[in-house]
């Protein structure tokens, strides 16, 4: 049976309550599982056993509340969708596949949002055994013919609604309000480090100059570890174990030649940043996220993480 037009077919002396109780029932005849893996992918970005990875962790944490009948798997299945599709709450509450109302989906999204932070996060560390740093700087080391680089860094601004109270802080030198999202890479593409806490017209260095990432490397250092080295560009400070490019170099020059390797070295941040919007589309340039800075925060950490265990669980860069 054809059940769309069922869905967004509303009569108008249809009652909200009548449209509640619809969705109710949809729900429970509803399942996502029932969608092909392709399609199933596409929605969710993951597939069905990363998705049921997931849940199993996330699932705890999420409470039935006002008797809704709303399960953990149905509001994992909602936020998926919104962070996949870069839509908004009223697209997603329409949705066929997880059909509820606007402002239960509101709820939805920040009770999972949190439980996913909470129980994600441990897959973002810069943390590294001993083969993935042989891996790596041999990647970078081919790349770049600098010894002991491990990792890249770069900042990636965020487009956010223009928030209450001091908006000043959040618009950026590209003209419009955003986060300046702080993220370190290894040569996976993987991310080691995101810190989206500061506003868009933060520097790049300032923000990392604040970030624990900032004191892990400088410790690593100290401690004796000469092969534990970060790629990044101009706007970063100078440390022995950050490198970057020269400043002015002369054409055909040596040090042009070192900038020339250096860049194709640290162009897997920026693939790692087209990967992770392409995949969750509410963090494209064109989109804008509507909520308040801390929780756009938790939005990011949570793309983050998911874009990490699409790596680790080998799902194709171009599953989207």
């Amino acid at each position: 049976m054809n059940i769309l037009p069922l869905i967004f077919a509303r009569d108008n002396n249809e009652s909200d309550a009548d449209l509640s109780a619809y969705r109710r029932k949809l729900r429970k005849q509803l399942d996502p599982f029932m969608l092909s893996d392709k399609a199933f992918v596409r929605n969710f970005r993951v597939n069905k056993r990363l998705f049921k990875k997931i849940l199993h962790l996330i699932a705890p944490e999420l409470k039935p509340r006002h008797n809704r009948g709303l399960k953990a798997k149905q509001k994992l299945a909602a936020t998926l969708k919104f962070l996949a599709q870069g839509s908004y709450q009223l697209g997603v509450g329409n949705d066929f596949t997880i059909p509820m109302a606007q402002s239960t989906f509101s709820e939805v999204l920040h009770e999972t949002l949190r439980a996913m932070q909470t129980k994600l996060l441990k897959y973002i560390t810069l943390q590294m055994s001993e083969v993935e740093k042989t891996e790596a700087r041999n990647y970078f080391y081919q790349k770049s013919g600098i010894p002991g680089v491990v990792m890249c860094i770069d900042g990636s601004h965020i487009r956010i609604l223009a928030p209450n109270g001091d908006r000043v802080p959040y618009y950026n030198r590209k003209g419009y309000y955003s986060l300046n999202a702080l993220m370190i890479c290894d040569n996976r593409k993987l991310i080691r480090f995101v810190d989206a806490r500061f506003s868009g017209s933060n520097h790049d260095s300032c923000i990392f100059s604040m970030s624990p990432a900032f004191k892990f490397f400088e410790r690593k250092w100290r401690d004796g570890d000469k092969m534990f080295k970060l790629l990044g560009d101009s706007a970063y400070p100078a440390k022995p174990w950050l490198i970057k490019p020269y400043r002015n170099a002369a054409p055909n020059s040596p040090e042009a030649n070192f900038n020339q390797r250096h860049a194709q070295a640290r162009a897997v941040i920026e693939n790692a940043f087209g990967v992770l919007k392409g995949k969750f589309r509410c963090l494209l340039g064109e989109r804008l996220l509507r909520y308040s800075p801390s929780k756009c925060v938790r939005i990011i950490n949570v793309c983050c993480a998911l874009h990490n265990l699409c790596i680790m669980n080998n799902m194709p860069e171009n599953d989207r």
